[in-house]
């Protein structure tokens, strides 16, 4: 019995017919870019997160380079990032013609903090972009009182998650809703997911929205006229379908990651050598992964290995450390917390389907001979 990292077959065994159904109503349409299942997608979901806007687009990853081409940054301007997470965060900011600015990050939520934006902040600092790591959302109440304090766009990397929420003041607010802007994924592994490549970006600005809306289609609203140049980041109807979908879904399956986690935090409580991931008590966590801190990583990963059971390193390299990134001057040792991570975590398969039996094979290898 083998245990992937994740199962997508799983997923869609137990609501085929629903998939189905959606798909098969765009292809009966034959509308199959922007239209109505975006349009109603975008409600939904701006209904959902408690924002004004939600503009899909083509990725998360223009999700991200969207809002910052839209925003009135001058080139060369610094816009601050985690050092420890997924690429496109500082290659969107690159790509917008930006100068990505790092910082290290929670060793234990994985997460930057206020403290650690707040020291990687230059006299030409314009925007900072926080992202929710694996799941859980960072402290955002002094980040955003930080960002207010500063004059600091703010905007939120949401691309792994959607159905977070944090108690804010005593209210919980949702993922993606805190920022100026936020920037959401919907890649096939992601909690919500689409059959391909697809982005949703959040605002409660007007005028922010309309920029956005005109940026995904060439930089205008009326075919042949364009108002500013543009690029082509419009969402398929067929992707909207798939989410609008399995949108109804998103909280059974959140309850069944953390329900995961759980078990696996109680069995690798007090555990040598491994560390669980840390949930704030203000969050609620979504788990698109189920990250530990691993001493002994790769040997354990080996045993995983050898045992048929899927694991992943998210990530192996930290981004100030990319070779691409050379000429922005950071060197080894610069953010000793995100490089110590790179060498330690390990991401177990934590996916809603993951059944008991198979959830024993994993705790097993991971105990074993500690």
């Amino acid at each position: 019995m083998d245990v992937p990292l994740l199962d997508l077959q799983a997923q869609y065994r137990t609501i085929a017919e629903e998939l189905d159904a959606a798909v098969m109503d765009v292809v009966r349409s034959q509308r199959f870019v922007l239209g109505e299942h975006v349009e109603r997608l975008e409600a939904e979901l701006a209904e959902r997160l408690g924002v004004v806007h939600a503009i899909g687009c083509a990725s998360g990853t223009d999700a991200l380079l969207l809002p910052l081409r839209a925003l009135d940054l001058a080139p060369g301007d610094h816009v601050i990032v985690p050092a420890f997470t997924f690429f496109a965060t500082a290659g969107a900011v690159w790509n917008a013609g930006l100068r990505p600015v790092f910082a290290d990050v929670d060793p234990r939520t994985f997460n930057v903090t206020a403290e650690t934006i707040a020291a990687a902040m230059t006299p030409r600092t314009r925007a900072v972009v926080v992202v929710h790591l694996f799941g859980q959302m960072a402290p955002m109440a002094p980040i955003v009182e930080l960002a207010e304090a500063r004059g600091l766009h703010l905007i939120e990397d949401a691309a792994q998650s959607i159905g977070a929420r944090q108690r804010i003041r005593g209210e919980w607010r949702e993922s993606g809703s805190l920022g100026l802007v936020g920037s959401l994924s919907f890649f096939p592994t992601k909690n919500l997911g689409a059959f391909g490549d697809a982005g949703m970006i959040t605002t409660s600005d007007d005028a922010l929205a309309d920029r956005l809306r005109k940026l995904r289609v060439h930089g205008g609203r009326q075919m042949y006229h364009h108002e500013m140049v543009g690029t082509n980041s419009r969402l398929d109807a067929i992707q909207a379908a798939v989410l609008r979908a399995k949108l109804p879904h998103l909280d059974t399956w959140a309850t069944a990651r953390r329900d995961n986690a759980t078990r696996y935090d109680e069995a690798f409580a007090g555990l040598d050598g491994v560390s669980p991931p840390l949930v704030a008590p203000e969050n609620d966590h979504v788990y698109n992964q189920y990250t530990v801190r691993v001493e002994d990583r790769d040997a354990t990963r080996g045993r995983l290995e050898e045992a048929g059971i899927g694991s992943g390193i998210y990530y192996p390299v930290p981004l100030h450390l990319q070779q691409c990134f050379s000429e922005l001057g950071y060197a080894r040792g610069d953010f000793p917390v995100s490089e110590r991570l790179a060498g330690e975590v390990l991401s177990l398969p934590v996916y809603p389907e993951l059944t008991g039996a198979q959830q024993d094979r994993v705790i097993s290898a991971v105990t074993r001979g500690r």
